[in-house]
């Protein structure tokens, strides 16, 4: 079992911005909008999938047509963006729904915000998402053994934490179903936040202390601390110019995973001056295009 190290150098190529990776400014082109979910689109709401104490974490589960998907299906769990600060699990509620009409079962998951709990509290949610739906998947025609995540700036930073992280015992918590594993199978990260290493308000706030006196700290949260040949198969789609997120932690997640042996693809994204591309209906239908093809060749069965 792999543990976080006690004692820890800070990671190269320092990375520095002005810009958090917060809440998104929706325009008139919000892909939200433009997307919605069906009125006929198979949903169960409001499932606790995680409990600490009186606080219990939610997700939406949105399920493909069995007409169309025979049973089981791959699941896909879906990580809003934010900053760790601000959304909802309704926030990616339109991209779950898509996946579920390209035949996953998707979970647009809650997970706690920086002011709630800092890290690695959303680590531990995410990964209790994923030991979930694992010991649901039976009873949601769900393939326990084909199990991905998908998500977007922060909330790509965490599902780049479960490709690279599985078998890390700190990172697991406490939130429920610990006889299932919280190992998942492909990752499809956007605009990701892969590195804690830059100094942004958004990442101290997550830390939950300044990154110079945290160093240990600030390596444990980051995705490429833990890469190694067997980290799940990774999509990381990224704008060459987002003003909020450098490309340049995206290509350095991918120098990890090629340097370890791991499978790996940077797609840059011809979204000029946009962080959160997925938001905007000119480049979601591309964005999920590249997104539902990955996920379809590494958990999919026959296709």
């Amino acid at each position: 079992m792999r543990r976080i190290p006690t004692v820890l150098a800070a990671l190269g190529c320092a990375i520095t911005s002005s810009c958090a990776p917060g809440p998104v400014t929706q325009g008139p082109d919000d892909a939200r909008s433009a997307f919605p979910v069906a009125s006929a689109a198979r949903v169960v709401r409001n499932v606790v999938y995680a409990q600490y104490g009186e606080r219990r974490l939610e997700l939406d589960l949105y399920l493909p047509s069995e007409s169309s998907h025979p049973r089981p299906v791959p699941g896909v769990l879906v990580v809003r963006g934010g900053g760790w600060q601000s959304g909802d699990k309704e926030s990616f509620g339109f991209i779950a729904a898509h996946l579920a009409e390209s035949g996953f079962a998707a979970a647009s998951i809650e997970y706690r915000t920086s002011a709630e709990a800092p890290f690695p509290a959303a680590v531990h949610d995410v990964k209790a998402a994923v030991r979930w739906m694992r010991a649901h998947a039976a009873a949601y025609g769900i393939d326990p053994g084909a199990i991905g995540a998908l998500g977007g700036s922060a909330g790509g930073h965490l599902v780049t934490m479960l490709a690279t992280s599985a078998g890390v015992s700190e990172l697991e918590g406490t939130g429920g179903d610990p006889e299932a594993s919280s190992e998942v199978q492909a990752v499809v990260a956007m605009g990701c936040v892969c590195s804690m290493d830059w100094n942004d308000p958004a990442v101290a706030d997550f830390i939950g202390a300044p990154l110079e006196t945290e160093v240990a700290v600030t390596k444990a949260a980051s995705p490429g601390t833990y890469v190694s040949r067997r980290s799940a198969p990774l999509l990381l789609l990224h704008s060459r110019t987002d003003p909020v997120v450098p490309f340049e932690l995206s290509l350095r997640m991918e120098a990890l995973y090629r340097s370890a042996g791991a499978s790996v693809t940077l797609t840059p994204v011809d979204a000029p001056n946009t962080h959160a591309f997925w938001n905007e209906t000119r480049y979601f239908p591309e964005a999920m295009d590249r997104a539902v093809a990955f996920l379809r060749a590494h958990l999919a069965k026959g296709e």
